[in-house]
């Protein structure tokens, strides 16, 4: 079985000058049906599947072609909208289709009037895939300093000599998009784009602002703002959980003094860490695995991201100084069980995108934490080292301007784009709404009442008709569990 490093796993996904729009109406009406049937993973009925051939590089419309894969989930009403939710996944490096049994349960009541339209991103699923995930048994085994990750994305890189990795960006992403769209003779599309496909969503307003009728932005990643290095906002939610921690009378006195606890556990594992063996994580066979400190941080990061795995840091931490490991080996299977990144994909937008706009002092300042330090801000700078970059023009960081009705979305307690990002891209988006989830962590629609609003506004684009009550005054943050019987709850 094979998975990023667990430093990588749910991060967040041309040079010559683009026009100021890609977008191409048709006259053709809808008619997905024409597809074949196929059958996605989860997914009992049949649905519509099909590919189109696209330039790899679009200055060369004559050059090397690659697939892009695509699913309609078709709306079940026979009366239904002519514009269809788009589905914009994150990462980078997450494919669309092989999330769609999540999608069409997020957004069952969106699926009733109108399709669900599924694109795997160029690089990802079976979009000419750039996968290069590593061996977690072997990566387990290692000490953090001895995980080479600038030789691993090198060996990733050698597997794709004939592909140009630089055209695997943003941009050439929604040029695609807006190939299947017109190829499906769909007029217009609705945006769903959470975290990385939030970005994704504003390029696509951008460069292509006919075709796209509303917008719903979840976990809001600027194009202004760097991607990559996470720490610091990684420390700003667990400074919230230790501080509901005290809050709380039950969580207070059955952990007291977690954050020195925490900083103890992350201080021993520095020094010492600790081989044990205990069953794969993911096959349940028997398996060595040196617990160090970037392990366990990783862990703790990624559970930050939904309020189930969240609820269970105080007990895994408290466990963890204790020498009972079965916990956070416990969290530890269920990150690296969760959807596939194509890493080949994650690299080629990030280091050109992002990383060249990393400056000394934002790494320095990303770094300057007591939770996981520097971890993701060098990790990614290791491994874009060797990994083809390309100049991208100013005008793509510039704040993106547009009045297509836009929905915000943000969780109070995320660690990965904080409510200020959903701030920061709202000045420039005249016609948005902006909504906090109080107790939401990463991607709300997921585990809050945001995808019912979601639903909603894309039925009647008026975002004056969101109550967003369910998000703020109704909601109630879930109760931290205690014990290995799951007191608490």
């Amino acid at each position: 079985m094979k998975r990023l490093p667990l430093v990588l796993l749910a991060c967040f996904g041309a040079m010559a000058t683009l026009p100021s729009s890609v977008a191409a109406q048709s006259s053709a009406q809808p008619n997905p049906t024409q597809l074949e049937g196929c059958y996605l993973r989860n997914i009992s009925e049949q649905v519509r599947c099909g590919k189109i051939m696209v330039p790899e590089n679009y200055d060369r419309p004559d050059g090397r072609q690659i697939p892009i894969n695509f699913a309609v989930l078709p709306a079940v009403s026979e009366s239904k909208a002519a514009d269809p939710l788009l589905i914009l996944a994150g990462g980078p490096g997450q494919a669309a289709t092989e999330l769609a049994a999540m999608i069409d349960r997020i957004f069952k009541d969106v699926r009733r009037k109108r399709d669900i339209l599924l694109i795997d991103q160029r690089g990802t699923g079976k979009s000419n895939p750039l996968s290069c995930e590593v061996d977690h048994m072997d990566e387990l085994v290692k000490n953090d300093d001895d995980v080479q990750l600038d030789q691993m994305a090198g060996e990733c890189l050698a597997r794709y000599d004939e592909t140009d990795l630089t055209q695997y960006h943003s941009v050439n992403a929604i040029r695609d998009f807006e190939r299947v769209r017109e190829h499906l003779g769909y007029q217009q599309v609705n945006l769903y784009g959470g975290s990385y496909g939030s970005r994704a969503g504003l390029v696509y307003m951008r460069e292509a602002p006919e075709s796209v009728r509303s917008a719903v932005l979840d976990a809001v990643a600027p194009v202004q703002v760097v991607v990559g290095p996470f720490g610091k906002h990684g420390a700003e939610s667990f400074d919230k959980l230790l501080t509901r921690c005290r809050e709380s009378s039950a969580c207070n006195s059955e952990f007291p003094n977690l954050e020195e606890t925490y900083r103890n556990v992350l201080q021993q594992l520095e020094n010492d860490p600790v081989p044990i063996t205990v069953p794969d994580p993911l096959s349940n066979e028997a398996t060595d695995i040196l617990v160090t400190a970037g392990r366990f941080t990783g862990v703790m990061r990624v559970s930050l991201y939904h309020p189930t795995t969240r609820q269970m840091l105080p007990y895994v931490i408290n466990e963890t100084a204790q020498g009972n490991y079965e916990p956070l080996l416990g969290l530890m299977g269920g990150v690296m069980n969760q959807s596939q990144l194509y890493m080949g994909l994650m690299l080629s937008v990030l280091c050109s995108e992002d990383l060249p706009r990393a400056t000394d002092e934002l790494l320095a300042s990303d770094g300057d934490n007591d939770f996981i330090g520097s971890r993701t801000g060098d990790a990614f700078v290791d491994m874009c080292s060797v990994w083809p970059q390309a100049p991208r023009p100013d005008s793509w960081f510039e704040p993106v301007q547009s009045d297509i009705p836009t929905l915000l979305l943000s969780g109070e307690l995320d660690p990965v784009t904080p409510v200020a990002w959903g701030e920061i891209a709202a000045e420039t988006l005249s016609n948005s709404r902006h909504l906090v989830a109080t107790h939401g962590s990463h991607t709300i629609v997921g585990h809050t009442c945001a995808n019912k609003l979601a639903g909603q506004f894309i039925d009647h684009n008026d975002l004056s008709k969101l109550d967003d009550a369910c998000l703020t005054t109704a909601a109630k943050p879930m109760p931290f569990v205690l014990n290995a019987n799951g007191k608490g709850l």
